[in-house]
């Protein structure tokens, strides 16, 4: 299955950046609804995110990718 990484790419700001990030700031500088950033934080959703939602958020954490999302096999 396909893990988004939103919640360790927050807390990787914020401690770079020495502040709190939130949903509202990521949203705003993304254009990514607040409520999908939710559904991304949230493994048992399963979320489905575009390819312009994943380029956004790579832009914003100025990161790549295989930062934003990692496959993790399902257990069996």
């Amino acid at each position: 299955m396909i893990l988004f990484r939103i919640k360790e790419l927050i807390a990787e700001k914020e401690k770079r950046e020495n502040r709190k990030v939130t949903q509202q700031e990521i949203s705003q500088h993304t254009g990514v609804n607040r409520t999908s950033l939710s559904k991304m934080q949230n493994p048992d959703m399963k979320y489905s995110a575009t390819t312009s939602a994943i380029d956004a958020l790579c832009r914003y954490f100025d990161c790549k990718v295989e930062d934003i999302l990692v496959y993790v096999k399902d257990p069996e």
